[in-house]
Order: structure tokens, then sequence, then C-alpha cells
């Protein structure tokens, strides 16, 4: 009978006991090293391989020591806030916020003046008041939360009233139709996909409805034969009876050029919104989070609601928000600190220096591209943008992933573009040749 080489596999005991073994155990702890060690030896009898000890332990040590796998990359796709990419990156100032908060205790959910139990919505309040005119605001975890949370607290067992035009999808599959029936309200839809009349929210109210909705299309445009009222006209429908509800989306602040099709929050507050929702890691380029500003009443009902608890904000995105936020004081600051601010406003003509820099230094050659905002914010918004282009084609893209840090390039026409409108001078210095 010819005897099985597999047999001569050592045992994990065999293997913790050598040098390298033991090294592991001092650096990851006995039941990380433990468990890849097994998961090493049985792929190593799945495949049939004899591998001796040496051989082993380095599989394992790769493993163990391979990078998180959350971890920084390199923006060279062009697209300013990439939803895979984690979005918005953080002004120096919010990160500084963040690394004082996590450091120690903080006063999440203390005041210093009583001496005594807080509330972490006290932290925003008045500066969202001064930044959007609004009597009060908070932060939840993220903006389809606070679409929700507002849904829930103003019209939970009633009616609400959107415009079919506005029952989007704002991404993954997630769909205001939806959130809707998860705040216990019934949707009814008023109007046609392009065109919406005041007469059509009027005719529709009933004694069950509790609540407008009006959503703008930040993730997408319906053009030609269209017509929407503005949402002056719902307040008036609204007439104080009903709550009417903004979901901006993406959360600009500034009243941008570039952005006209963007209302900025402070816009819906003087127009007679009761409660607005918009992003935090979006156009306000902060980190994720649904802001909710408004009445102080509506406000209020927002704060009582049991699922506020569920859907609340943590102290570091709270850190990140409250710093964030404060550089729109003054609107300078913001244009010049807030990464994703400073993307969209940047000449061309700088983009492209940056460009021909980083072509002299890898050897490639420079293209003209077309950078998108992303996000699903401003689709219709193309921007100058231009890139550093080299062969290679998908296999070049592969070796930047695997790049320390790695580098999230595009392929066109079997070239790969490292876009300089998401590279910083700092970001094109780390890319290798």
């Amino acid at each position: 009978m010819t005897a099985n080489p597999l047999r001569d596999l050592p045992s994990v005991d065999a293997l913790l006991r050598t040098r390298a073994g033991e090294a592991l155990v001092e650096e990851h702890g006995r039941q990380a090293v433990v468990e890849m060690l097994r998961a090493v030896l049985q792929e190593a009898r799945a495949a049939g391989k004899v591998a001796d000890q040496e051989g082993l332990l380095e599989i394992a040590a790769g493993r163990l020591g391979r990078p998180p796998s959350l971890r920084r990359v390199l923006n060279a796709t062009g697209v300013i806030i990439h939803t895979n990419l984690g979005r918005a990156p953080l002004a120096e100032v919010a990160i500084e916020r963040v690394g004082e908060v996590a450091a120690g205790y903080s006063t999440l959910e203390y005041d210093l003046v009583v001496g005594g139990r807080g509330s972490r919505h006290d932290h925003l309040s008045d500066l969202l008041s001064s930044l959007t005119g609004a009597e009060a605001g908070l932060a939840v975890n993220n903006n389809a939360a606070a679409v929700l949370l507002c849904l829930a607290a103003t019209a939970g067992g009633g009616e609400v009233l959107i415009s079919r035009g506005q029952l989007i999808e704002i991404g993954d599959g997630f769909r205001i139709p939806d959130i809707l029936a998860q705040s216990g309200a019934r949707l009814v839809e008023v109007g046609t996909t392009n065109r919406t009349s005041v007469a059509d929210y009027r005719k529709a109210i009933t004694n069950e409805t509790r609540a407008i909705l009006r959503v703008h299309q930040s993730n997408f445009r319906i053009v030609g034969f269209t017509a929407h009222p503005g949402l002056a006209a719902l307040a008036e429908v609204a007439g104080g009876d009903l709550a009417l509800i903004d979901d901006l989306g993406s959360g600009a602040l500034l009243d941008l050029p570039d952005l006209l099709d963007e209302p900025p929050a402070r816009a819906s507050i003087e127009a007679g919104a009761d409660l607005v929702c918009f992003s935090g890691d979006k156009l306000l380029g902060g980190p994720q989070a649904g802001i909710i500003v408004g009445t102080a009443a509506a406000v209020g009902r927002v704060k009582r609601h049991p699922l506020a608890r569920a859907m609340r904000i943590d102290k570091l995105s709270l850190a990140a928000l409250e710093a964030t936020l404060e550089l729109y004081r003054n609107p300078a600051q913001a244009l010049a600190q807030i990464p994703v601010l400073r993307s969209l406003g940047e000449p061309a003509e700088r983009v492209r220096e940056r460009a021909e820099r980083l072509c002299r230094r890898l050897g490639g050659e420079l293209a003209a591209t077309t950078a998108k905002v992303g996000g699903g914010a401003l689709p219709l918004l193309e921007l100058d943008s231009f890139a550093c282009a080299l062969e290679g084609g998908d296999e070049l893209a592969a070796q930047l992933r695997e790049g320390d840090p790695p580098v999230i390039a595009r392929v066109q026409e079997g070239r790969v573009l490292l876009d300089c409108r998401t590279l910083s001078d700092e970001d094109c210095d780390l890319i290798r040749p």
C-alpha cells in the first residue's frame, strides 16, 4: 500500500512550538494564529499538497500580516464624491477634532455648565440654526434615516402626499416608497411623472393627510415637458395644518454658481418647509450623517420619537460634522479647506499642471478628461479635467490596486487614466512608477 504523503503534514501544535510559530503568537495572539494555521493545513489537505513547516508558517504569516480591510486609497477616478470610496474626504480640522474626541472622554452627553447630563443634539442645534436660518436642528446617522424619522414623527399612521416624479431610488435599492412605508405612513401619489400641479396636491388632501413630502431629484433630472410647484407654493397648500418635509439629498449649504440646480438648505427654510433633510457626506463635505433642520416644534417631535435613539449619530461622526459645519461660518474658509468644495472649484489649469507633473514622473501622456461630482449629486455637471494616461490596461490597474496605498484608477480604451481632479499634490507623490 502506498503511504499517504499528506500524513506527513505537521500538526498545529508542532507549528506553534517552532520559533516562527511563537513569534506569530506574540504578535497576533494565540487564538488568531491557531485558527489561521488550521485553515492553512485544511487547504493543503484539500489541494493534496505537501508543505514543510517553514512554508506553512510563511503562508500563515502573510495572511495574518495583511493590511486592514478598511484602509485609505488614492482616488484617481475623477469622481469627486465616490460612494464606493467613502464619499467625501474630511477637512484637516475635522480629522483633528475626531482625534481629540477619540483619544479620551468627551462632553458627548454632558453639560459642563450644569455639571450633569446633557444631550448630544445640543452640540449642533445652534450651529445649524445659524447656517440655515432654521429654529432648530439635529443630526442622525444618514439621510435615509433622517427622512424616515421625519415621516414617522409627523405622519405615522396617516397619509403623505408626494409627486409621482419624486418617487426616486436613492441608491443600493433603497426607494422612497419603501422608506415611507417603514415610517408607518401611507403613500399617496399625486400628479404624473413629469408634471404635477398645486391643484393635484389640493385634490388629494383628506382627513387622513398628515404631511407633504418633496424630494429633490439630486441623482437624476427629467427634462422637457415638465412642471412641479415650488416649495413656497407647497407651503401654502400645507397651510400650517400639514407638515411640509423637504428632502434635499445632497446637502448644499453654500449658494455656488456651479450648483444652481442644487438648492441650499436656507432656501428651503425661507420657503416655509417645516423640516428639511440632507446628507452630511456629499456636497456638505463632512462625515456620513443625516441632518434635520426646521421649526422648533417639528424638530422637537423628531427628537422625542422612539426611533431617534436607534438612528442617533456617534461621537466621532458628530465631532467631524461639528468641525466641518464651523468652517461654513466663513464661506471662503469652507471653499478653501473642505476637500469636496476645493475639488469642485479648482481651475482646470491647475489640474492640468498637476497631471503634467505626474506624467513627467511616471512617463505617461497627458489626456483631457471629464470629471463628475458623483455620490448622487449634480448628475448633469461635468468638470474639465486632466489625467496621466499610462499603457497597460486592466493589468496595470490591478497592479496599482495592490500598491501601498492602493490607487483606484479607471481604464479607458486600453489605457489607465489617473485623473488629477481627485488627486492632490501629496497623492501624486505617493503613486510609484
